[in-house]
């Protein structure tokens, strides 16, 4: 092999350098007092760093590797160490090899990695009442996979259907290390074939719930004129049917007006507090619709559902009756019991590895 990282393409090696410079740049912030005594900067800046991290290091150990690869050569030719060089150059080229991959399929995932925070949002599909206690069962899957990670969640907006113990929508708020990059695989439409309890003929039915997974960015990333481009509406928070079911104020409905974009907040009883998860669910789906657009931009021909805008098509089937779980993007099944017990693990790996490959064809 000729100098390893020859065989990166210029936009590769680009990018490599750009994400070194990044990562000395988080080290010097993370010793810096004033960022220590920022306790969000600070846990913000750990996962981007451990998203940084594999790529960074195997990118300076390549570059560790080309040198030492250079002087083998030119002491091949030496009557003293020729022989000895000729011996070590194919074991450092061969290691060479595999860390140009390994790099590689770290440098494709790193920025999935470095968002730490998503909004969930769920919301019962076509089945009724059953399709509310699928939507209650999703939470409860989920809530149990990101108690297993170590993830914190938030529940910031909750609509339940009383009458049977299910749930029409909510908005939860997950953050930990590697969220994203596993979590944006949920989005799309799931559906469970299985006999309802309210289903007194043992009958097996068909209900769905619609899974949107947004990565919250930060605020500089996402540029809202609060005073200009959003027009904010307070008013006492509703029931079931539209009536309000206090007399204080502590509904906040946000639109983004260049958007269209509308959120509405009033699980909380107070106006502050809806008022800011308000504004952290409208950021993340403006940056949702942005990311969107610049994606459809350089990939118009993907028909892919991962990672793109398309939101609407059945990506899972949970069959009770088989007791199997299967995803439509992969061959391989699942138990349906671990997977509704939070194992999620195995698929997410299976779809990581999937979609790795696809974005290192396109490199």
């Amino acid at each position: 092999m000729s100098d390893p990282l020859s065989t990166l393409a210029p936009a590769v090696r680009s990018k490599l350098e750009e994400l070194d410079a990044l990562y000395a740049a988080m080290e010097e912030a993370l010793v810096d007092p004033t960022v220590l005594s920022d306790h969000r900067r600070v846990r913000d800046l750990s996962i981007k760093r451990a998203a940084s991290q594999p790529v960074v290091e195997g990118w300076r150990r390549l570059k560790r590797l080309a040198a030492e690869q250079a002087d083998l050569r030119a002491a091949i030719s030496d009557p003293e160490l020729g022989q000895l060089a000729r011996e070590e150059l194919p074991r450092l080229e061969r290691e060479a090899s595999d860390l140009i991959q390994r790099v590689k399929s770290s440098l494709v995932t790193t920025d999935d990695r470095k968002v730490g925070s998503i909004i969930l949002e769920l919301r019962a599909g076509t089945g009724g009442d059953e399709a509310t206690l699928w939507c209650r069962d999703l939470m409860d899957m989920y809530a149990r996979y990101a108690a297993k990670k170590g993830w914190t969640s938030e529940t910031m907006e909750l609509t339940p259907e009383p009458t049977v113990g299910g749930v029409r929508q909510a908005v939860i708020n997950v953050r930990g290390e590697g969220v994203w990059s596993e979590m944006s695989f949920e989005a799309g439409v799931h559906s469970v074939k299985r006999v309802p309890a309210t289903e007194a003929q043992g009958r097996i039915h068909t209900s769905t719930a619609t899974v949107a997974v947004l990565p919250e960015p930060e605020e500089v990333e996402v540029k809202i004129d609060w005073d200009k481009d959003v027009t904010e509406h307070l008013t006492t928070a509703q029931g079931p049917g539209g009536q309000n079911v206090n007399k204080v104020t502590t509904a906040c409905h946000m639109v983004h007006n260049p958007t269209g974009i509308e959120v509405r907040m009033q699980e909380s009883k107070s106006l502050q507090q809806n008022r800011e998860r308000a504004r952290r669910l409208l950021m993340a789906r403006v940056y949702e619709l942005e990311r969107q657009k610049k994606q459809a931009e350089r990939t118009a021909a993907r028909n892919s559902q991962i990672g793109s805008g398309e939101r609407s098509e059945k990506i899972r089937t949970y069959r009770y009756q088989e007791g199997i779980v299967a995803d439509q993007r992969l061959d391989e099944k699942y138990q349906l019991r671990d997977v509704l017990a939070g194992d999620l693990g195995p698929m997410f790996d299976a779809l990581l590895e999937r979609e790795t490959a696809r974005r290192l064809a396109e490199l």
